[in-house]
């Protein structure tokens, strides 16, 4: 059985992370001799990726795709809705979470796959799955890092797309999801909303956009893999 997943996270606001946190985080930059405007442009960087890593960030959604059922859900956390939400929309089930019922079900649910198909999966969604839930005290039920290259993973399979369409990394140029979507005629989730404005969805209280954005990017990848399998995977 395959399960199509991709994670949505936002980063701690910046003020409220500790001091000497923020100084680990920008220390690096006291080896660069930079102008003033240099310094700031790439402080801010700094600031907006603390969602990156799941030492500075959570998981805010995660959405799954049964390939074999043709059935979908998106968990996502809406901290502060009057109430839970739940309901269907073209056949895929929404409900708000919190983070650690998101992780705990994600893990509950993995279980019964033995593949995992994901975009960039091996080098974002599945190690800050890992951490974040380790963090939680949540074990993993499956190990969706084990060996790179499909003829190493004894346990579960995990066919990251990004790895299979770029032949692990062998293409020059590797593209992103929306460029490979593109060349593919597939219609494209990053038209309207990108991954970096989650965080600012987050702060708006828009939790069921990401929820949706989400899944945008679940089926997209959906289909790639689809195009992969059909006329690439060997």
């Amino acid at each position: 059985m395959k399960l199509v997943f991709d994670i949505e996270t936002v980063g701690q606001d910046w003020d409220s992370i500790d001091e000497l946190t923020r100084a680990d985080l920008t220390r690096w930059l006291k080896k660069e001799n930079l102008s003033n405007d240099d310094l700031e442009f790439k402080v801010n960087n700094i600031k907006d990726e603390t969602a990156l890593s799941p030492l500075t960030g959570e998981v805010v959604s995660i959405a799954i795709y049964d390939i074999e059922r043709s059935a979908g859900a998106v968990y996502f956390q809406a901290p502060e809705s009057e109430k839970a939400i739940f309901f269907e929309e073209d056949g895929i089930k929404y409900q708000s979470m919190t983070e650690r019922e998101i992780l705990e079900t994600f893990w509950k649910i993995a279980q019964k796959y033995n593949e995992f198909i994901t975009f960039n999966g091996r080098g974002f969604d599945a190690p800050f799955l890992a951490i974040r839930s380790a963090i939680n005290g949540i074990p993993p039920s499956v190990d969706l890092m084990e060996g790179r290259y499909t003829y190493q993973q004894k346990g579960v399979k995990h066919t990251d797309i990004y790895d299979q369409m770029t032949f692990y990394g062998a293409m020059s140029k590797k593209g992103s999801l929306h460029l490979f979507c593109r060349a593919f005629g597939i219609p494209s989730p990053k038209e309207g909303t990108k991954g970096s404005e989650v965080s600012e969805m987050f702060k708006d209280k828009e939790y069921e956009k990401i929820a949706r954005y989400n899944i945008g990017d679940v089926l997209a990848t959906k289909e790639l893999y689809e195009k992969w399998a059909g006329f690439l995977k060997f």
